[in-house]
């Protein structure tokens, strides 16, 4: 069959099994359209998904398969899971994670990426993990995204939230604000720029891409008088940028008001330069939408963008909202690169 003829396959990682990824996921596995798009396999502990289903009353076909090559034997009316580190029932008790499960999350993640890397998958979706549990541990990474990095040794990664009106693509992630000034350069801004774009034409169809690029200081520095990263630093990222790649790029803008007009369809995506900045605006309107994906990777990952959330663990209260864009997003993104892929063969 050829590619674009076969549904996408994602492996869905349960996040951590004493948070309300299982829950969210077989909520989102639940929804006919979300099946529609693609053939999952799930990748964590079958216990925790079971009892998810138990309390959101879903009657899922799980299949506990042995070997992630099995998910390819799978009827499209269940449900494969992949168990790489098989867990107890006192280890999985909601709310409660302990280094065990720390681990046990650990292993979905490296399960789910060596799956996509050779071919058995076709792209990674994410359910949420706790980044102290998890250093806890002794992992040593602040998040998902520079996890996968390492994971598929890509020199640089990208977050990019997106929601169904807007799209932000962020310099800097996890570090303290009182960093951030430090952390930005001309070659950091351009490449972050670079990789933006690159995604928004292979993944998104966006021909021609349209960005926007935020300032870090009150009025975008106000000519210098509020700070001089935007002359020296981020304007002249911008300026390389528009010399050396196809896009159309501009800035750098207040941040105050370039998300306004972003989100009316000025812009195809904002490039904001810490982590607040870019994600305060897409969760004030997309809260329950929203995506998150890492751009940069020889792979393609979407995630929910929201935690753990251990205090509702277990309850059946967690919105899967941002779980089933995240899944479809993901077989879209699949379908998108296969039709850019094949276009360049002809």
């Amino acid at each position: 069959m050829p590619e674009s003829g076969r549904v996408p396959r994602i492996a869905i990682t349960m996040g951590d099994p004493c948070g309300v990824g299982p829950e969210v996921v077989a909520a989102a596995l639940s929804d006919p359209e979300v099946r529609r798009q693609c053939l999952p396999v799930v990748i964590g502990e079958p216990l925790a998904f079971r009892r998810a289903c138990k309390v959101l009353g879903v009657e899922a076909e799980v299949r506990e398969i042995r070997s992630p090559e099995s998910v390819a034997e799978s009827s499209i009316k269940e449900v494969p899971v992949y168990c790489p580190m098989r867990l107890e029932e006192r280890d999985v008790e909601p709310g409660k994670p302990t280094n065990r499960t720390a681990r046990a999350t650990i292993s979905y993640i490296e399960t789910a990426v060596r799956m996509t890397m050779e071919g058995i998958t076709d792209a990674v979706c994410t359910a949420p993990i706790n980044k102290a549990v998890l250093a806890s541990s002794g992992f040593p990474f602040p998040g998902h995204t520079e996890f996968l990095q390492y994971l598929t040794g890509s020199d640089k990664a990208v977050m990019m939230l997106v929601g169904p009106s807007l799209r932000v693509s962020l310099v800097t992630i996890h570090v303290p604000l009182r960093e951030v000034c430090s952390l930005l350069s001309i070659e950091g801004i351009t490449d972050t720029i670079s990789i933006t774009g690159k995604a928004l034409w292979e993944f998104f169809g966006i021909e021609s891409p349209r960005i926007a690029v935020c300032g870090v200081n009150p009025h975008a520095g106000e000519g210098g008088k509020f700070g001089r990263e935007e002359t020296e630093i981020i304007g002249r990222a911008v300026k390389r940028a528009s010399d050396m790649l196809p896009f159309q790029i501009s800035g750098p803008h207040p941040a105050d008001t370039v998300f306004f007009h972003a989100c009316r369809g000025a812009y195809d995506a904002v490039v904001a330069m810490y982590h607040d900045q870019g994600l305060l605006p897409i969760k004030l309107l997309h809260f329950h939408e929203a995506v998150n994906v890492t751009l940069g990777l020889p792979l393609i990952r979407t995630s929910v963008d929201h935690g753990t959330a251990y205090d509702i663990a277990g309850k059946g209260l967690a919105h899967p909202g941002s779980m089933k864009a995240a899944v479809s997003l993901a077989a879209k993104m699949v379908g998108q690169g296969r039709h850019r892929r094949e276009a360049g063969r002809t």
